[in-house]
């Protein structure tokens, strides 16, 4: 995302952005930037892609996108470097912005404000606040330390946190419903009978916790299920 940004900023029309299979959707941010700027926008046709999440994002981003075959790649990149660049138009003072923050540029709330509003939403990275930049296509944020992700990343990364968060709590709650069992029979050991039954209950809500944590666990592995096509990309129409 920021190779593209800061190629669409220092050449312009003069660029060729291709976007291939891939997952997630950072390098259709950075290929709008490249359309914003002048340059050609090519993306892999999605229906040859092995993974296609990347190609349809882009497409989605970028209206003047050109779907293009894997096999043909390389042909129409070749027609396109032997035809003039278009004119040189202005770096649109956002991803020029955005462009001196990725190179190390000092970045407060107020240099950000000029492009993003705060949102209550955490960088994944740093832990910083993030702002959502606006008029972003796809959906994007920063953060004041200069991270750049699309929702689709924020998003992941939040999943793999909740995830690790829900392991951890499992593993927490079964080991505490282990030890008061253990302080609920060692007091019955000790003949301290209304000890021993405030534990085994204590005991019994614990593993009541422990199965409603491992069911989100098991639903959170389960695999998407499958949804109806909506009549499918075959390229911007």
């Amino acid at each position: 995302m920021r190779f593209f940004r800061s190629a669409a900023a220092a050449y312009g029309s003069r660029v060729i952005g291709v976007v291939l299979s891939g997952l997630l959707n950072d390098g259709a941010a950075g290929l709008e930037a490249v359309a914003r700027c002048g340059g050609l926008a090519l993306v892999q046709d999605p229906a040859d892609a092995i993974a296609d999440e990347m190609p349809r994002s882009a497409l989605a981003a970028v209206a003047a996108g050109l779907p293009v075959p894997s096999a043909r790649l390389g042909d129409v990149l070749s027609e396109l470097v032997r035809e003039p660049a278009g004119p040189r138009i202005p770096v649109p003072p956002d991803i020029r912005l955005e462009v001196d923050i990725a190179a190390g540029e000092r970045v407060d709330s107020s240099i950000l404000s000029r492009i993003a509003d705060p949102a209550a939403i955490t960088c994944p990275n740093c832990h910083g606040v993030l702002s959502t930049v606006r008029g972003s296509r796809p959906l994007r944020f920063r953060c004041q330390v200069g991270h750049a992700l699309t929702a689709d990343v924020v998003a992941k990364e939040q999943e793999n946190a909740v995830d690790e968060a829900l392991r951890v709590a499992l593993r927490v709650v079964e080991e505490r419903a282990e030890l008061v069992s253990r302080m609920a029979a060692d007091g019955r050991n000790s003949g301290r009978r209304a000890v021993a039954e405030m534990y085994e209950e204590r005991a019994t809500e614990y593993r009541n916790y422990a199965e409603t944590i491992r069911r989100a666990v098991l639903l959170s592995m389960a695999p998407p299920a499958p949804q109806e096509d909506e009549g499918g990309q075959d390229g911007p129409g």
